[in-house]
């Protein structure tokens, strides 16, 4: 592997991380505002 393709192999590594990490946050905000939503309805 070139320097260049392990360079852009890396980019795109990072990329795809960055893209799972939002997903993630995303979610665990989702799940609390669902939980919140959920705990005052009943109160």
């Amino acid at each position: 592997m070139t320097p260049e393709e392990e360079a852009e192999y890396k980019r795109r590594r990072k990329a795809r991380n960055v893209v799972l990490a939002l997903l993630l946050v995303g979610l665990v905000v989702l799940f609390y505002a669902i939980t919140v939503v959920r705990i005052g309805a009943q109160g």
